[in-house]
């Protein structure tokens, strides 16, 4: 039994150790593998690696050796010449262009009625205010009773010089009779004519009293109230625009009163509107104040509810035009030299170039001179610029 045993434990100690050896055998091939694949991924890596350095090499190598990653890229502009306003900007107040102050022309009295407002459009001949005239009425009704007791003494007049001269021829009647009556029938024949005058007197007394529009037009303000008393001596009762016409009163420099004639084309912008009015310059003063060296011109427009005598304004006056160059503000710099751009020249440098600006308007800044309309200029960014930086000028369009 004992010797069994002992042959069954070898037995079975020698298939144990031929199974470890199996195993063994396969785990060493499984991590050949992983090993195997690990390093091809590895080399694999790398090579992409060298691939990619290389082509950033390649792509870095012109780069380096013409230095165009460098060079900074600049919008420019070619402006050519075209026809720019020449604008003068004013200031200025509003008024009437014929204000026309409207008071009593004749005797006066009590006002008894008001017919207009501030506002209204009044004609020519028009009632603003009637003036209780009971008196001068009766006064007319007397005149006019006078002239038909003046008529009956003519007519009496006249019957008896017919009676007289019938009987002149009989004798009965002296040739200085008859001149007598002759010249008591003239005297009747005036006196008619003294009472109808004095009666017309009367009657244009009353048409005076009415107080009537001069000319047609915007009643501007009022200044009387019914149950006043007024006079010659009362002043203006009434303040009229003659055709509702308006203007500016526009200050300007003497210079700028050189380039400016009637006829000049204008617009004005009442302050805290948005409005504007188109006008033009009718007169131009012909004197200068020797305080302020201003002049004043004398801008006309018409009608409008935006425009208020009185008011503040501002105007644009075209003063002709003139062929030149037209840039946008920020191509344009100044330092104490003066105004300046910068253009690139045909080597891509970027050169200063002085010059003369005109007007400036929303379009831009019109240059005078220093430019004849061909060059490149920079458009902006010319504060970061110094002359004879290279660059990449980009064209762009120029502000028309």
């Amino acid at each position: 039994m004992n010797i069994e045993a002992a042959q069954w434990r070898r037995d079975a100690l020698a298939d144990g150790e031929i199974v470890d050896e199996t195993i063994i055998i396969r785990n060493r091939r499984r991590r050949n593998i992983i090993v195997a694949a690990v390093a091809a991924i590895v080399v694999a890596l790398i090579a992409i690696a060298a691939l990619m350095g290389g082509g950033e090499e390649k792509a870095a190598g012109p780069a380096a050796k013409g230095g165009a990653a460098a060079t900074p890229r600049v919008t420019v502009i070619v402006p050519g010449r075209q026809q720019v306003a020449r604008l003068i900007s004013a200031t200025g107040t509003l008024a009437a262009r014929r204000d026309m102050p409207v008071g009593v022309s004749g005797e006066g009295g009590t006002v008894a009625r008001v017919l207009v407002e501030p506002g209204q459009w009044v004609g020519a001949g028009q009632t603003l205010a009637v003036i209780e005239r009971s008196v001068q009425s009766q006064q007319a009704q007397q005149l006019a009773a006078q002239i038909d007791v003046a008529r009956a003494d003519a007519a009496l007049a006249a019957s008896e010089l017919k009676r007289a001269q019938a009987l002149v021829a009989r004798g009965f009647v002296s040739q200085a009779d008859i001149d007598r009556k002759q010249a008591t029938l003239n005297a009747a024949n005036a006196r008619v004519r003294v009472a109808q005058a004095q009666l017309a007197e009367t009657r244009a007394r009353i048409g005076k009293l009415d107080v009537r529009a001069p000319a047609a037009g915007l009643v501007l303000d009022r200044m009387v109230e019914p149950g006043q008393v007024v006079s010659a001596g009362s002043g203006a009762l009434f303040r009229i625009a003659m055709g509702g016409e308006m203007e500016m009163l526009a200050r300007l420099s003497q210079e700028d009163l050189t380039r400016l004639s009637p006829g000049v084309p204008a617009s004005v912008t009442p302050v805290g509107s948005a409005q504007t009015v188109s006008g033009s310059v009718w007169q131009v003063s012909p004197v200068i104040d020797p305080q302020t060296r201003q002049g004043e011109a004398r801008i006309s427009i018409p009608y409008n509810r935006a425009i208020r005598p009185g008011g503040f304004a501002s105007a644009e006056i075209r003063a002709g035009a003139l062929d030149a160059p037209l840039l946008p503000e920020s191509a344009v710099q100044s330092d104490d030299k003066g105004n300046f751009v910068y253009i690139i020249d045909g080597r891509n440098k970027v050169v200063r170039r002085d010059v003369q600006i005109g007007d400036v308007s929303d379009a831009g800044v019109a240059i005078v001179g220093g430019l004849q309309g061909n060059e490149r200029v920079v458009e902006s960014a010319g504060a970061f610029l110094n002359p004879g930086d290279t660059v990449q000028p980009v064209r762009a369009t120029a502000n028309r």
